[in-house]
């Protein structure tokens, strides 16, 4: 059986198809249709289409470099005088260890 349905202002068409689940696994895919608040063929659909989807596309790791401006300083060269000027200002005194 084919029917005409609006999904997101689109007419889709579908086809009716049956499944086998053992009752346990039908229980509990009902139950977690229910938390959703959408029917169990819903459900179904939502799952099958994520599978099809595959996986997220890779990105690329580079994109997060050179981002911002750090105006001339060099954290990694002077990091050890920062940090003691900081503990010395009290800003940066460790916690004692519970």
């Amino acid at each position: 059986m084919v029917s005409g349905s609006p999904r997101y202002g689109v007419y889709t068409m579908m086809s009716r198809t049956q499944l086998t689940l053992d009752s346990r696994l039908l229980r509990r895919a009902k139950a977690r249709a229910s938390e959703f608040g959408i029917s169990l063929a819903e459900y179904v659909r939502r799952l099958v289409a994520r599978d099809l989807q595959g996986p997220p596309p890779a990105v690329d790791p580079s994109i997060v470099f050179n981002l911002g401006n750090s105006g001339g300083s060099d954290v990694a060269r002077s990091k050890d005088p920062m940090v003691a000027e900081a503990v010395h200002a009290g800003r940066g005194s460790p916690r004692s260890a519970t």
